[in-house]
């Protein structure tokens, strides 16, 4: 602890002084308060837009930054009580009728799409964002921009709310009009400017380009780098902002295994979400129902540890990073998807568990505080031996200097019998965490890090609960760098977060350097090195990590890489590297490997591209060879149609099993109407002995409103005998009030 604090003084004082205004200075944008009427039809003939205030002069992001874009855009701005309104023409360098579009399906992804993206700071804090984006067909798109937008995986494209445009292709443009209502913003009542920045991408010019310039070492989305958008009067929240989505289900399931099956039976509950003033929104939840969620890829699993899969259900989502990004990838104190799931007693397995109501407040109190508080109680399933339990998270988040901030988080579950008026079912059977993260963002971008310190707490209050981390990161045009150390107690126990194992310390870093040639074929490379030793005080040295790598990135957007790695494992438990059931290694015995990869990721703009990835070389007592990819075929934005792949092929002396691991899973995403889609697909997993079959169909017949017929199958690959079966129909509505 001492450690951490000593880190956090130093590094907080060394960049007091580099957060200073550091951010290029450009002319802002004014939004001009309006009484007119505006249709939104891609026709801007509204007097509105008869105007000298737009944004102008992109800049090129890629395949360079020092120059102004080849094909430029504009945006124009105004509002009126209830609406922004957003005015875009993109431009081409001649004639042209098609654009990429890889489908019609709402929160398109992927940068070989064209589209138009307008990102919104509406707290002018430089870390959290609401980007709106549309593209040359009129598809749309919305996501949540977290952390500063440091990386891709900062974007939540699974946000969704309600807001309207209109697209149309002209011969040498293509217009956007969009109007989002304010109810479905965050803001500061009497707000009279916001943090904006605008990005597009082009297919046929291969270019990516912003309004405000932005380093090409940074992620487009990046909020380091952004203008002012100026209201000419300050904005009010005069309505109330409640939005009511009630939903009603019909569903079947049948359990081969077991011998059990439930009928045709209904579901009710709902979703309400309650505006709180402009920067605060109450969510409530009653018997939630995520059936209509897509399943998560089957994956190959060669560790020893639990595999992390994100959270894709809409209730945790809005404000999520006020809960999930606490600690690190792996040291996690809050995973929202530890809530619906319980241990069944009768098999062992991890099993959903129903959710019975739940609430969450988040938003921000003043300039430069965040809140984030939750609660949420599951029921009692006596057949599975289940005891309810409720789920109560704290969060509070001060900014500091320019872009960083302090976060404090805590954590109850406890154990509760609702069949006893809420009485303690077990009051021991509780687990506490409590915990402090420094996240530093220096006012250029160049300087990151995290550093915190979080402790659990149980019934017996067992000593050395406690992790401890301090990060720190450096990114400029030519280097990155990272240095990072952890130190995770033997009791550590977070059953609400994602933490795959404890009693470890970890020091890691890793360095890169990339070059700029003038080509036409390779637009970024270099090399790097990576390197982690995990060990504790019992055993010494348990694990390492050691790679060497040079990566390119061409101008076509296709990235190679290949990796040299050598390995150190240290078995605690006995293990079977194959997972298949087999003879074991034991316990206490060690292992040193040598192994090469490389990944490739092909051209996203071509209608076939396919990404491949492959590992060579010693495993355990034996060798592998890995080989994991993607083939994908676009037939305009009409159908997309991929095949999953994976395979492991392992050879170990006997006793040991030798194994030919395949993993096989073909999809298949239509999308008849930007409102009609299906999506199908197809896993063989010969580890797991299962097929699993899931298909669904979606009909947004309102704004944020849907319709969902899902059907999943699960069979044994030998026989094709069934497993288990369901049937699932839901229907949902958006209400505003």
């Amino acid at each position: 602890m001492r450690f951490l604090l000593t880190l956090t003084f130093f590094f907080s004082s060394l960049f007091a002084f580099c957060q200073e205004e550091t951010r290029y200075k450009y002319p802002p944008l004014i939004a001009d308060k309006i009484e007119a009427q505006i249709t939104l039809d891609g026709v801007l003939d509204e007097e509105v837009w008869d105007s000298d205030e737009w944004a102008t002069d992109f800049y090129q992001f890629f395949p360079s930054d020092t120059s102004l874009a080849k094909a430029q855009s504009k945006v124009r701005i105004v509002y009126d009580d209830k609406f922004l309104y957003i005015a875009a023409i993109m431009y081409n360098l001649g004639p042209r009728d098609r654009y990429v579009s890889t489908s019609l399906r709402r929160d398109y992804r992927g940068e070989q799409n064209d589209g138009i993206s307008f990102v919104i700071d509406t707290f002018n804090d430089n870390t959290n964002a609401f980007q709106f984006g549309v593209n040359p067909y009129g598809v749309q798109r919305e996501s949540l921009i977290a952390n500063g937008g440091m990386q891709s995986s900062d974007l939540n494209l699974a946000w969704d709310n309600k807001w309207f445009s209109e697209a149309k292709i002209y011969e040498d443009h293509w217009i956007v009009e969009a109007a989002i209502p304010f109810s479905t913003l965050r803001y500061n009542d009497n707000a009279m400017n916001w943090n904006v920045n605008f990005y597009r991408i082009d297919s046929e010019y291969n270019e990516r380009s912003t309004w405000t310039p932005i380093p090409r070492n940074f992620s487009v989305i990046s909020l380091a780098f952004s203008r002012k958008l100026i209201f000419t009067e300050p904005l009010k929240k005069e309505s109330a902002n409640v939005s009511l989505i009630p939903y009603a289900a019909v569903a079947t399931d049948k359990n081969f295994l077991e011998g059990t099956s439930n009928p045709m039976r209904p579901a009710f509950g709902g979703d309400a979400k309650v505006g709180i003033g402009p920067a605060l929104n109450l969510d409530l939840t009653f018997n939630p129902d995520f059936s209509q969620v897509e399943v998560d890829e089957q994956v190959t699993n060669l560790d020893r540890f639990e595999i992390f899969f994100p959270e894709r259900r809409q209730f945790f989502l809005e404000n999520a990073d006020l809960f999930a990004d606490f600690g690190t990838r792996n040291v996690r104190p809050f995973f929202s998807r530890r809530i619906g799931v319980d241990r069944d007693e009768n098999t062992g397995q991890n099993v959903q568990n129903q959710i019975l109501f739940g609430g969450r407040l988040s938003g921000k109190i003043g300039e430069d505080w965040r809140i984030g508080l939750m609660n949420m109680q599951t029921a009692n399933d006596e057949e599975r031996g289940i005891s309810g339990r409720n789920f109560s998270v704290a969060a509070l988040q001060k900014k500091v200097f320019s872009r960083s901030n302090v976060g404090m988080i805590f954590i109850n579950r406890e154990t509760l019998d609702l069949g006893q008026e809420f009485s303690l079912f077990d009051p021991t059977d509780f687990n506490r965490l409590a915990g402090i993260d420094y996240n530093l963002a220096s006012e250029d971008n160049r300087w990151t890090g995290k550093f915190f310190y979080h402790r659990t707490f149980e019934a017996d209050n067992p000593e050395n609960s406690g992790a401890l981390h301090g990060q720190l990161n450096y990114n400029d045009l030519h280097i990155a760098a990272s240095l990072s150390f952890s130190d995770i107690g033997e009791n550590f126990n977070p059953q609400v977060g994602f933490t795959p194992r404890n009693d470890y310390k970890r020091v890691a870093g890793g360095f890169a350097y990339q070059f700029f040639p003038q080509s036409n074929l390779i637009n970024r490379h270099g090399p790097g090195f990576e390197s982690e030793i995990l060990w504790n005080e019992r055993l010494g040295v348990t694990d390492e990590l050691h790679t060497l790598l040079y990566e390119i990135q061409f101008q076509s957007l296709s990235r190679f890489a290949l990796t040299f790695n050598n390995r150190y494992t240290y078995l605690f438990a006995p293990f079977d590297p194959t997972r298949t059931r087999g003879e074991q290694l034991a316990a206490g015995t060690d292992y040193r490997n040598t192994f090469i990869g490389f990944r490739y990721i092909g051209n996203p703009r071509q209608a076939m591209f396919f990404t491949l990835r492959g590992e060579f070389g010693e495993y355990f007592t034996g060798d592998i060879k890995t080989l994991q990819g993607a083939m994908n075929w676009r037939l305009g934005y009409l159908a997309n149609i991929s095949m999953n792949f994976s395979y492991n092929n392992i050879r170990l002396p006997e006793p040991q099993n030798s194994a030919d691991l395949f993993l096989i899973g073909p999809r298949i995403d239509l999308t008849f109407t930007k409102d009609l889609f299906w999506t199908t697909f197809f896993q063989y997993n010969n580890q797991i002995d299962n097929i699993n079959i899931n298909t669904r169909v979606q009909w947004r017949y309102a704004p944020v409103s849907d319709f969902f017929l899902v059907y999943t199958d699960n069979y044994f690959p030998s026989n094709f005998a069934p497993k288990q079966r369901a049937l699932i129909m839901k229907l949902n509505y958006w209400f505003n009030i």
